[in-house]
């Protein structure tokens, strides 16, 4: 099981689950805290430190080897997170990465979270032999929609299970512009029950991408439980300020560099 996150004890920046009567989630139970003004505070004081926490990401279709040999060396030099890449690529970012302490990302079930458990299960055990350390699943998103929500948790710790056996993370993404706001926070907690390191907002393919306000409310389910990744839209530094405060600790951007130079970086 890979080391998780731990969090300022502070109170908490984020949504009040006390707004959405309608859910059955019990608002008594203390999550924990997250800090999210003395972590942006942080987070922003230095471009270095800003860098630790965006995954830099190239997953499009027409990405080519040359532009993913990039990506990682973007990745080294500025020091991201991950080097986020189509499963395709695994092997080659590995081999790229290898002994640089930045770990490679990889996507599944993605974009669309309509792929069986046992495709992502195989996926989650070949990606990590190949080298991948930091996997971004998208849920079931029609079995949630159509209250089956067994059959979400039980893929979700299925390929937990797998991925935390191999010593990577895994990043469950919501695509919370399909949903509504019981889903997404029923979607939520079922992900952090089922063993989710982070609960992400968005793939960057649907009809939008992260807002503040989901932002809040993932933070909100979460606490101090799991991350929360932002993805999806976001190009600016100011865009990444607005997700950081709303309660995120990860972003998701392919204009990671540009980021980072608006805080100084050459």
């Amino acid at each position: 099981m890979p080391t998780q996150t731990h969090f300022p004890a502070s109170p908490v920046q984020a949504t009040s689950l006390s707004a959405y009567s309608s859910f059955e989630l019990d608002t008594e139970i203390d999550n924990g805290n997250f800090d999210a003004t003395s972590f942006t505070a942080e987070t922003l004081g230095d471009w270095r430190k800003l860098a630790t926490v965006i995954d830099h990401t190239l997953l499009k279709p027409e990405a080519t080897r040359t532009q993913v040999e990039n990506l990682c060396d973007e990745a080294i030099r500025y020091g991201f997170a991950c080097a986020m890449v189509n499963p395709v690529w695994v092997s080659t970012a590995a081999n790229l990465l290898a002994g640089s302490g930045i770990p490679v990302g990889v996507v599944i079930g993605f974009p669309l979270g309509a792929t069986h458990a046992s495709t992502l299960r195989h996926e989650a055990e070949s990606l990590t032999k190949l080298g991948a350390r930091e996997l971004d699943m998208v849920i079931s998103i029609g079995q949630l929609k159509s209250g089956e929500y067994d059959a979400v948790e039980r893929t979700i710790r299925s390929v937990a299970e797998v991925v935390h056996s191999r010593r990577a993370l895994l990043k469950v993404i919501l695509e919370t512009c399909l949903l509504s706001v019981e889903e997404k926070l029923r979607a939520s907690e079922i992900a952090i029950h089922a063993g989710a390191d982070f609960i992400k907002t968005s793939t960057g393919f649907s009809s939008s991408g992260a807002t503040a306000v989901d932002v809040a409310l993932l933070r909100g389910v979460a606490g101090s439980r799991c991350g929360v990744k932002a993805s999806g839209g976001i190009r600016s530094l100011a865009d990444a300020r607005t997700m950081l405060e709303a309660g995120a600790n990860r972003i998701g951007a392919s204009a990671s560099v540009a980021m980072v130079r608006e805080l100084g970086a050459e």
